[in-house]
């Protein structure tokens, strides 16, 4: 028994129809990078701020119990503000200069 060879004449016509047209999948590119729901940044930002907010409930004055607070809730919403920007930044940069292959129906004309 000998297994069936493929010769270049065969190969060049698996992706034909019956009549001769190619059959492949046409190739499409993206018009932008991939959503930010879809992406690990959006999960770090956000565990990150809900990091800060936990750690700005945690976190008191100490054993002082004299009602100071190390980490009050203007420098909990400074460092969410700092995030937020590095998070902005970071998608701009994301977008600047890659494209996605997700299908985006938006651009079908």
């Amino acid at each position: 028994m000998t297994a069936p060879t493929t010769n270049a004449a065969t190969r060049a016509n698996e992706h034909r129809d019956h009549v001769g047209h190619d059959v492949r999948p046409a190739r499409r590119h993206g018009e932008e990078t991939k959503p930010s729901w879809k992406t690990t940044e959006l999960a770090v930002y956000l565990l990150s701020v809900i990091g800060v907010l936990i750690a700005s409930n945690a976190v008191g004055d100490g054993a002082a119990n004299n009602g100071g607070d190390y980490f009050a809730a203007d420098k909990a919403w400074w460092y969410i503000t700092l995030l937020t920007i590095g998070y902005l930044v970071s998608r701009g940069l994301a977008k600047s200069g890659s494209r996605t292959r997700d299908h985006d129906p938006r651009v079908d004309h």
